[in-house]
């Protein structure tokens, strides 16, 4: 079995996240690829505003269900805080021993791969992938290594959806549309929860 990792605060999710999670599991021939919300980022430890995990874990279900060969994992928000993805891998390496594990980064990510905990072993555990606009070559990105320590990793080409969470949130907090910005089920639950509506729920995607 071929599983993809795709991790992230979701805070929230929106279209961007489900079509290249959609392009990673079709270009890559994927069983399955598992959006990972996290407990708390180690690059947000200490930042406030940062929506509730299990409301954002709410969210990326919405924001999946029903779409073929994407699922929800609630691995990081059943660990203590912060959530490394190494120790992620470990978990669901241990879940499934067997499958092929295949990290999705997007480019935003892989430009701080080399300050992430242990990136050499998260390299042995999982095949990295970088996601990359189409137009866009992440062979240009610099993620940080030292000469000679750099990891395998390997392109991947994700349909451009312009739309951010920053953006989502600070369109809710303007009292202006996300329609199509985020699937229509979160789009509800965001309306529900009164979520980013005060200014202090602002936060960085």
């Amino acid at each position: 079995m071929r599983i993809g990792v795709f991790g992230g605060t979701f805070d929230p999710p929106h279209t961007g996240h489900v079509a290249v999670a959609e392009d990673a599991r079709a270009h890559l021939d994927l069983d399955r690829v598992l959006l990972v919300p996290a407990h708390v980022s180690p690059f947000k430890t200490g930042e406030s505003g940062i929506t509730d995990p299990e409301l954002r874990l709410r969210m990326t279900k919405a924001a999946v269900h029903g779409i073929p060969g994407l699922s929800v994992d609630r691995i990081e928000l059943d660990r203590e805080p912060p959530s490394f993805t190494v120790d992620t891998l470990r978990g669901l390496r241990k879940r499934t021993p067997d499958a092929e594990l295949l990290l999705l980064l997007g480019a935003d990510q892989w430009a701080s791969f080399a300050r992430w905990k242990d990136p050499e072993e998260i390299a042995r555990l999982a095949e990295i992938v970088v996601m990359a606009r189409e137009g866009t070559d992440p062979a240009g990105i610099d993620p940080g290594f030292e000469p000679g320590s750099e990891v395998p990793w390997s392109p991947l080409d994700v349909r451009r959806v312009d739309v951010s969470s920053t953006e989502v949130r600070q369109r809710v907090r303007e009292g202006r549309s996300i329609e199509d910005l985020v699937p229509a089920a979160v789009a509800r639950l965001i309306e529900e929860n009164e979520l980013y509506r005060a200014a202090s729920a602002a936060n960085t995607a």
